[in-house]
Parts: C-alpha cells; sequence; structure tokens
C-alpha cells in the first residue's frame, strides 16, 4: 500500500512541530513515520557572498527548492530511501550534512508552505493547517530564532516586520482553504489534536 501523506501547514510559531509530534505519537511504532521539515528545503545559495545571502526572504516561496521537495517525497511514497538536505542557518546555505530517511506508512511534510504548491499538496490524503494569533507566533519565532539559530532580537523583528508578517497574509494565511482540518489557537488545542488523532487513525 501506498503511505498516508499528512501535509502540516501553519505560519511561523503557530505550533506545526507540536501537532507533528503528536501525529508521530499517534502513529505509535518507531519509524512508522517519515518527517520531512520543509525548512530543510530551502535553495542551496553557497554560490552567492555571504553578504547576498542576508538578503534572501525567507519566507516567500521563491526561496524553496521545490522539484527536490518533490522528488523526495515520490521516492519516499514509492519505498526508496532519501538523503534528506539540511539547512544551516546560521550560514544561511544549505549544509554539507543530510539526513537519511526511510520510508514508512505515514509520510509527514511540515511546513509554513506545506500547502502552497499544487503538485505537492495532490500527494497529500490529509491536510491540516494549524492556526494561531499573530501575538503569539511572533512571540515562539523570537524565543526560538535568538535560542537556536543565532539571531539578535533586533534582526528578528526587522525580519517579520519586513517578511514574515507580509508574505504570511500574502501567501501562508490564503492556504487554509486548502486545509481539511483546522487546528484553532496553535499546537496546545488538546480538543483539537484529539479530533486529528481519530482523525488519522480512522483512516489508517
Amino acid at each position: 500500500m501506498k503511505p498516508f501523506v499528512i501535509g502540516i501547514a501553519g505560519g511561523s510559531g503557530s505550533g506545526k512541530t507540536t501537532v507533528t509530534r503528536r501525529v508521530i505519537d499517534t502513529v505509535g511504532e518507531t519509524g512508522a513515520a517519515a518527517v520531512l521539515n520543509q525548512d530543510n528545503y530551502y535553495r542551496d545559495q553557497s554560490d552567492i557572498p555571504f553578504e547576498a545571502r542576508l538578503k534572501t526572504n525567507y519566507d516567500h516561496p521563491a526561496a524553496f527548492d521545490w522539484d527536490l521537495m518533490l522528488s523526495q517525497l515520490d521516492a519516499l511514497t514509492s519505498g526508496v530511501p532519501i538523503e534528506m538536505p539540511t539547512y544551516d542557518f546560521a550560514q544561511h546555505t544549505r549544509s554539507d550534512v543530510t539526513k537519511t530517511i526511510l520510508p514508512a506508512p505515514v509520510v509527514v511534510l511540515e511546513g509554513f508552505f506545506a500547502l502552497y504548491e499544487p503538485r505537492v499538496r495532490d500527494k497529500m490524503h490529509l491536510k491540516v493547517f494549524v492556526d494561531a494569533d499573530a501575538d503569539v507566533r511572533f512571540i515562539r519565532r523570537l524565543q526560538r530564532d535568538t535560542a537556536e539559530r543565532g539571531r539578535t532580537p533586533e534582526s528578528v523583528i526587522q525580519q517579520y516586520l519586513e517578511f514574515v508578517r507580509p508574505m504570511h497574509l500574502t501567501f501562508v494565511e490564503p492556504t487554509k482553504r486548502y486545509a481539511d482540518v483546522i487546528i484553532p489557537h496553535g499546537g496546545l488545542n488538546e480538543p483539537a489534536l484529539d479530533m486529528l488523532t481519530h482523525r488519522i487513525r480512522g483512516a489508517l
């Protein structure tokens, strides 16, 4: 049988990772879910100067390598292992390190543009949009980027105002209409997560 493919989209800091963990827990068995994090599919920028990389709009669909993402998703659903790229957010380019992802009964694609590209969306059996208030998303992003990605608070605020917020309103928020399930109030909405759990178990 073909794997059951789930797309989990939503704004930056909405709680997508929390929802993804719940999906993995729902599947239960170790190795029963293969997770593709869309952040790892940003385009390689090693061929351009570092200063130019700093100006990249990471919140625009054009920042992603859609062809690579689609080909690796196709490989997994055909039972073929992949070497998922990883992204170095300190150097603003793709890392030399890859992560081996083995085929599994459930494949999860997590990212704020998970429901954006029609070619990718058509592969999904269940499409989820994680919704959260803008102030909550911003605080989570500020905490994550300063703690995990070496950013200063000032740079995070500037990026949010210049790129994140307008790109979210233009490109991310409209993909909510493609969702089969919308989880309001982010990844901490237990009733909604329970509903999602039952939906997945029923489908499997």
